[in-house]
């Protein structure tokens, strides 16, 4: 069976822990014998893990997770083998970092609306340069005794939701439709597929299962406009999830992918090479990585 990774994010990441060379390390570790590294609207490691995927004897596939909006849905793309050197990249990532600080004061304020104790200038210096989010929010307060609060309850230590704390208080609080959700206007998802396919990329939508719950059907009109696969597998999808989007996939002839969407301490649950799988659509998924693979930017 293929061993592949097509979902990891680095410390270029505002939600990632490890350096890039960690994540080549654990990849290998792992046996992974197909890695992409995908940051959030960022492609700075790109450079050094192609490097050292090739001493490590990993077939490593360039890759970015942009963040856009779909008829008033958040939703995330994959793109993979883009030319991570050209500056239209570099000028996403200025804009999404510009857009998420305008937003921060409003995250803090709704947060303390709701009762909980924070401020911002304290997460903005645990943040050290890079962008706040719910999870570093959630962790700068359960560190410290003087923001503890008894809302905070269900994420400190044997709480219903303390396997994976500070993802479980973002997706609680601060994930679209949530009670401290800020709206922020990414770009279109027309113009990431634009932009993917401009520079010699292959969109993919993430893990739909997620973003579309209740409302997978739409992955039909994601791939009539531009999306050239999905992630089928990952860590949060049902089997009958899986299931739809794979014979979504077969039908057109798309690009089936798997992922773990590899965080470190914000998903600590969630390790490189991990996915749900279905092992009936093996073959169909080794094709579609090595179709990847032998693309040439």
């Amino acid at each position: 069976m293929i061993k592949a990774d097509l979902h990891i994010h680095s410390n270029y990441s505002s939600d990632g822990e490890f350096e890039v060379f960690d994540i080549i390390s654990k990849g290998l570790a792992q046996n992974i014998d197909y890695l992409s590294l995908t940051d959030h609207n960022s492609v700075k490691g790109i450079d050094e893990a192609v490097v050292l995927a090739k001493k490590a004897g990993i077939t490593f596939i360039p890759g970015i997770e942009i963040d856009c909006n779909f008829e008033g849905i958040d939703l995330h793309v994959l793109g993979y083998q883009v030319n991570w050197k050209s500056v239209d990249f570099s000028r996403l990532e200025e804009s999404v970092y510009s857009k998420v600080m305008d937003s921060f004061a409003e995250m803090i304020h709704n947060i303390n609306k709701l009762g909980f104790i924070i401020d911002a200038p304290t997460v903005l210096a645990q943040a050290n340069g890079k962008l706040p989010t719910g999870e570093l929010i959630a962790e700068v307060m359960l560190s410290d005794e003087k923001y503890y609060s008894p809302l905070l309850t269900p994420y400190m230590k044997g709480g219903e939701r303390s396997d994976m704390p500070y993802i479980n208080f973002y997706l609680d609080y601060f994930a679209q439709g949530k009670p401290a959700f800020v709206p922020i206007n990414f770009i279109t998802y027309k113009d990431v597929i634009e932009i993917i396919k401009d520079n010699g990329g292959v969109p993919v939508v993430a893990h739909p299962g997620l973003n579309l719950k209740n409302k997978e059907s739409i992955v039909e009109t994601l791939l009539d406009n531009g999306a050239e696969g999905l992630e089928v597998f990952n860590n949060y999808h049902s089997m009958e999830q899986i299931s739809y989007f794979a014979a979504l996939v077969q039908k057109r002839n798309a690009i089936m992918t798997c992922g773990s969407d590899f965080h470190g301490k914000t998903k600590p649950l969630i390790n490189i090479g991990q996915a749900k799988f279905d092992n009936q659509y093996e073959d169909y998924l080794e094709h579609s990585i090595q179709r990847l693979s032998n693309l040439s930017i």
